[in-house]
Formats: structure tokens, C-alpha cells, sequence
């Protein structure tokens, strides 16, 4: 069995379309960008995601060194998820796409 290391490809497109290539885990990516949220808030926030889908992406991602947990000791537990230092460096990635979908959106409604 391959380790999760062997299972990165080689290019790094298809390493990083991997990791974050999808709709749910980018748009968790961007809530990130802003603060650190809890999984009810994401949940809210992110219209469509199924808890399953979002349990599995945030576990994906903390495994992947994209996001950390918080559990705080309290009573009831509160849990938080932020962006990593790795996570903090796809900024420039998400504002990059930010900016392409302003200008695409802005193209397509000029014709």
C-alpha cells in the first residue's frame, strides 16, 4: 500500500486541484480566510453542504495540514476550525480566483 506521500502526483496543478480542488472545500477555505468558525456556523454559512460532506472535508483538510482544531475545555466543548500557516498561504490562490470570476462575470454581462 502506497503512503499518503507516494499518493501526491507529480505535477503540482493536479497536487494542489487535489488537495483543494472542490466546491465545498474551497468555499470552506474562504470562510477560513476570514476568522476562525465553528462547524454549525460553516454548516449555516455553507447553503447545500451536507454534515457528512462537511465533517469529511474538514477532517481531509486537518489531515492534509490545511486547517488545525481547537477543542477548548469547556462546558459544552467548543470546537473551532482555522487555516493553518499552510492554509493562510492559498490567499493569494482564492484572490486570484476571486478576481477571475469578478472579471468573467463582468465580461459575460458586457455581451
Amino acid at each position: 500500500m502506497k503512503t499518503k506521500e507516494e499518493l501526491i502526483p507529480e505535477c503540482p496543478v493536479a497536487t494542489t486541484v487535489q488537495l483543494i480542488g472542490n466546491k465545498w472545500k474551497l468555499l470552506i477555505i474562504r470562510n477560513l480566510l476570514e476568522r476562525p468558525w465553528r462547524f454549525n456556523e460553516l454548516h449555516r454559512d455553507l447553503d447545500g453542504i451536507s454534515q457528512k460532506v462537511l465533517t469529511d472535508s474538514l477532517r481531509s483538510m486537518e489531515a492534509d495540514g490545511i486547517i488545525t482544531r481547537t477543542v477548548y475545555p469547556e462546558v459544552p466543548p467548543r470546537v473551532e476550525y482555522s487555516l493553518s500557516e499552510l492554509g493562510r498561504s492559498l490567499r493569494p490562490v482564492l484572490d486570484a480566483m476571486k478576481s477571475w470570476g469578478e472579471d468573467y462575470k463582468a465580461a459575460r454581462t458586457a455581451e
